[in-house]
């Protein structure tokens, strides 16, 4: 009452209809604001000064007519082991730190609400039979059918009742020991028991947990399946899903002694780095298989590579990254360098005096390999002139790093003039090379 008194009195509308005024303004603002109710008050202020209260509105809406009752959807019943329901919803999440889009897989047993749920990168039908394969364990057992959306992940064609299940998938599903249905389009409340816990996860599971890769992601989804899902009572069932479980566990189909393996073949050429590509990632093999065709049979977890029938290499599957490489050991030996043996002419150079040691080595260096020419006419500067001019033009080569040999050479001279050379003496008076004239008979 302190409510409606409180109310303006112009903007009380009269209990049972509204002036046709009123209707039309409503009306037009109804349809700028597409149906929400906050937006249609904002334009009523605006455009029409009226300031009515969120709920005087809303009554102001069903008496008008403008929005239509909502449909009743129906209720549904199942017996035990009937059916299961089988849905996927992108999630966003993080992961070792950096934000994913994540795909939730669920299923959920129609009767008694027990849900299993798993997290993918992506979800493909090699997805879907790894999931489904998982569920059927967690369940340890499965319902006569299974009920899906229209998804082309499970279908090759058509829809709802005239849905053409992928041949592939219908037989994993016969080997399992269930059947797939496809609701009719537009009609998610068929499998309404798949659809509510979707947001249950997204406000219950997700916030204010960590993952450090998908493998731990799953563990804590799994986790908390058992811990809350399954174990908290709902008022529908009048127990928890886990106790309406044990009650609906005889009526399951039992799965198979022996669950079919989930692969997938692909056909790679190694390349020249050693590696093949999986999923925009690089496992390695043996380098000796570089250019050869090989078998990668990829598993959820692990990747197996094939050569000739003989498996070469086993990698644990990269989950949830892109261009990244995986290299086990021993697959891509380091070329180690080989020491560089000194040459025979360095051999001869050294081991005389340490200025000439430290030039060759020097030297060596500075040609980087290349040095035998420039080696073997040191060795000739060395055996054509005295050794004390020759090692003190190397001293002072080295002290300035000088390379070049014709100008090694230049500065030997320099420092021999006088001394090898007989300068000075006249030129008509030829002599040997012990200085003594040529008339001289020696005695």
């Amino acid at each position: 009452m302190r409510r409606i008194l409180r109310e303006p009195a112009d903007a009380l509308a009269p209990a049972g209809t509204l002036d046709k005024a009123l209707q039309d303004q409503l009306a037009q603002a109804y349809a700028h604001s597409r149906g929400n109710a906050v937006r249609m008050g904002q334009i009523l202020a605006a455009e029409h000064n009226l300031h009515p209260p969120y709920s005087t509105l809303t009554r102001w809406v069903r008496q008008a007519e403008l929005r239509a009752p909502p449909k009743r959807s129906g209720e549904y019943h199942f017996a035990p082991g009937q059916e299961m329901q089988h849905d996927t919803s992108p999630h966003r999440l993080q992961v070792a730190g950096k934000p994913i889009t994540a795909q939730c897989a669920g299923l959920t047993l129609a009767y008694s609400r027990r849900l299993f749920m798993q997290y993918y990168p992506r979800f493909t039908r090699f997805e879907a039979k790894d999931f489904l394969v998982r569920a059927a364990q967690f369940m340890d057992g499965v319902g006569a059918r299974c009920v899906i959306d229209n998804t082309s992940v499970m279908l090759a064609g058509g829809a709802g009742p005239d849905a053409v299940f992928a041949p592939e998938m219908a037989a994993f599903a016969r080997a399992l020991g269930f059947k797939f249905m496809a609701h009719r389009v537009n009609d998610p409340d068929r499998k309404s028991r798949i659809e509510r816990p979707f947001a249950w996860i997204e406000g219950n599971f997700l916030p204010g947990r960590t993952f450090c890769d998908f493998d731990d992601l799953n563990a804590q989804a799994l986790a908390w399946c058992i811990e809350v899902a399954n174990a908290k009572p709902k008022r529908s069932l009048g127990m928890s899903p886990e106790a309406a479980y044990v009650l609906e566990k005889p009526y399951l189909t039992a799965l198979p002694a022996v669950l079919p393996v989930v692969y997938e073949v692909l056909e790679r050429v190694v390349d020249l780095y050693g590696f093949v590509s999986v999923d925009t990632n690089r496992y390695s093999v043996p380098e000796r298989l570089v250019g050869k065709a090989v078998t990668v049979y990829k598993h959820h977890a692990s990747i197996d590579i094939h050569h000739q029938r003989k498996q070469v290499a086993s990698h644990p599957r990269l989950l949830g990254v892109r261009d990244a490489r995986n290299t086990l050991p021993g697959h891509h030996t380091i070329p180690q360098r080989v020491p560089r043996q000194s040459s025979l002419q360095a051999k001869l150079l050294c081991g005389q005096s340490s200025v000439l040691d430290a030039y060759v080595n020097a030297l060596t260096k500075h040609l980087n390999g290349r040095s035998t020419r420039a080696l073997n006419r040191l060795l000739q500067l060395k055996r054509s002139y005295p050794s004390e001019p020759f090692l003190a033009a190397l001293q002072q080569a080295c002290k300035y790093g000088m390379f070049d040999l014709t100008r090694l050479e230049t500065l030997v001279l320099r420092h021999v003039a006088g001394d090898f050379f007989a300068l000075g003496q006249d030129d008509d008076e030829p002599r040997d090379d012990h200085g003594q004239d040529d008339t001289s008979d020696g005695t």
